[in-house]
């Protein structure tokens, strides 16, 4: 029933994520293209604050002012003296002129800083998982340095009805899904760590069972 289960949510959830792949979307484990994940790897260009984050404003000379809150989830957060300040959807910096210029009408020349110290509201974009013939499928934070042997490790291994050479990532790379086969067995039993690639956030590992 579990099994049949978590077929049923990766069947699911495996076409939306790669609809609309070209014929290319295969790449063989042995390319330099995604080997070498520090070449391939998105940056966003702006970060914007969203729902649940938590945000540190500093008011300069004015102690009093500054404040640690968090987006509520209606977008706002709430400051002293100006009451609510829409954060959700917009920049740090942007949000930090805002709270600037409403704070004029209190205080003289207010230089307003604002820093992201908790980014909770990318939390699902960002998450690895690992489906299939594992001992417990999982969902994982993305940490930076964490290679596909990590991951695996972290949902117990394969299990009893793996066939680990089989094993598939799913990425998305320069906007393109992309497919790429990982030889689990060979990493998990031969020490060969040639597929053992870095993971990026996002990043999807799938372990098939074998045919019987």
């Amino acid at each position: 029933m579990i099994k049949a289960l978590q077929a049923a949510i990766l069947a699911f959830f495996i076409p939306f994520l790669f609809a609309g792949c070209a014929s290319d979307a295969y790449i063989p484990a042995n390319s330099k293209l995604l080997l070498d994940s520090d070449n391939t790897a998105e940056v966003i260009k702006e970060y914007h604050i969203g729902v649940d984050d938590t945000i540190s404003i500093n008011v300069w000379r004015n102690a009093e002012l500054t404040v640690s809150v968090p987006v509520r989830p209606d977008g706002k957060i709430s400051m002293p003296l100006i009451g609510d300040v829409r954060a959700a959807g917009f920049s740090p910096e942007y949000v930090a002129k805002s709270i600037q210029n409403k704070l004029k009408n209190f205080v003289r020349d207010p230089n307003v800083t604002v820093i992201v110290t908790g980014l909770q509201s990318n939390e699902y974009l960002t998450r690895l998982r690992i489906t299939g013939a594992v001992v417990s499928p999982t969902s994982l934070n993305y940490r930076q340095g964490m290679t596909v042997l990590d991951a695996i490790l972290a949902a117990g291994s394969v299990n009893d009805f793996a066939a680990p050479d089989n094993t598939k990532l799913y990425r998305k790379v320069k906007g393109k899904a992309r497919v790429i086969s990982i030889y689990l067995g060979d990493i998990l039993y031969k020490g060969k760590l040639e597929t053992n690639i870095k993971l990026r956030p996002g990043d999807i590992l799938t372990v098939p069972e074998r045919l019987f």
